[in-house]
């Protein structure tokens, strides 16, 4: 479950990062070349888009850093996790939980699914 956890940690470093070139080094090293990405917001396929849709997402929230808040479960090659996204001395705007399937040590496929706004 520890290589797991990480993997599920890097994930979230990846959305959090703003250099390009680390962010880049962390998807490489997260997601498998034709991974998926899903959730109501978008998707993406591969990691050139699983990239775009990152950078979206810190353009349209600033400031904003994404935790997970949940421990990770799993079994066979499928996990979920909860998380939040909220700015760094606030309370988190959105929450969710994510489901994942892997392999190899990286991703391959994440389907996302949003909470209702935090209060």
């Amino acid at each position: 479950m520890t290589d797991l956890t990480q993997l599920i940690d890097r994930y979230i470093d990846a959305w959090n990062e703003t250099d390009p070139g680390r962010r880049r080094d962390l998807i490489t090293r997260t997601y498998a070349e034709d991974a998926s990405y899903v959730d109501p917001a978008g998707q993406g396929r591969g990691q050139d888009a699983i990239g775009t849709m990152i950078l979206g997402v810190q353009q349209r929230f600033p400031g904003h850093s994404f935790r997970r808040t949940s421990d990770v479960d799993a079994h066979n090659d499928r996990a979920r996790f909860n998380w939040e996204l909220a700015p760094a001395d606030g309370p988190p705007i959105v929450r969710g939980i994510d489901f994942v399937e892997h392999a190899d040590g990286r991703l391959r496929a994440v389907t996302g699914f949003f909470e209702p706004a935090a209060a």
